[in-house]
């Protein structure tokens, strides 16, 4: 593995670290031994080419794939072995890629289903915490349709609901699968401010990617996956800079 300094980040309070994650689907063992970590008020990239293992590492950090081992502390709670709902319940927030609204509920409907009460840190200070009208000045487009149906939507608007529905659980750290991933230039523009936003708050952000200079504007740290296995840890800036290791697990 291939390791390069990282860009200075706020990381005196670890929020999630992972150690020795391994993951599999049936017979198939998709990831082998990754170690990530991510520190309160950092966004941490995830990348690597397609099948590298970006999704299933966040599905397992969850507990979202069938067979999983290794050892998972988020906010100082062993969830090696909790199921998804338990790890929601502590903060742990989850954005997959293929957006799962509800299609029947509205826009304020889906967000309620969301709803957790508010956090505090460790230390005892105030959490972020959402609110609808909050959310609504971070995604307008959402504020303009609140009866709307999530299956009367765009990809982009259901991209912003899925997001949007993940913070009013208000958690301390979100997993966020691949958020430019087929949508436009707009909504790809509006995630990074939102990813930016979340992060000035001290939210932690765990992104999988391919997009590079999606990844490059809004991540301290990146890990490279290959095979299921971490093969490049270092600031991003040195990533973009790192042409040989581009290259080779990223194809870019």
């Amino acid at each position: 593995m291939t390791t390069m300094p990282a860009t200075p980040a706020d990381t005196s309070q670890s929020l999630l670290e992972a150690t020795g994650l391994q993951a599999w689907y049936g017979a198939a063992q998709i990831l082998h031994g990754v170690d990530i970590a991510v520190g309160r008020g950092e966004v941490v990239a995830l990348m690597g080419r397609n099948g590298a293992g970006k999704s299933t590492t966040l599905k397992a950090l969850m507990g979202l794939v069938p067979r999983r081992s290794g050892r998972i502390r988020f906010m100082g709670h062993d969830l090696s072995h909790a199921d998804p709902h338990d790890a929601a319940r502590r903060g742990l927030g989850y954005v997959p890629e293929d957006r799962r609204v509800f299609t029947d509920l509205t826009v304020m409907e889906n967000l309620s289903v969301g709803r957790q009460p508010p956090r505090r840190w460790p230390d005892g200070s105030t959490a972020p915490s959402w609110t609808p009208e909050a959310l609504f000045a971070l995604f307008p487009n959402l504020g303009e349709m609140p009866e709307r149906p999530g299956g009367r939507m765009s990809g982009g608007e259901q991209q912003m609901l899925t997001v949007a529905r993940t913070l009013m659980g208000n958690p301390y750290l979100v997993l966020l699968d691949e958020p430019s991933e087929g949508v436009a230039p707009l909504v790809v523009e509006q995630m990074a401010r939102t990813i930016l936003a979340l992060k000035q708050q001290g939210v932690g952000i765990l992104l999988s990617e391919q997009n590079l200079r999606f990844a490059e504007r809004v991540s301290d740290r990146a890990y490279v996956l290959e095979k299921g296995q971490i093969r490049y840890e270092g600031g991003m800036r040195a990533l973009t800079g790192d042409e040989v290791a581009r290259r080779a697990w990223l194809g870019v």
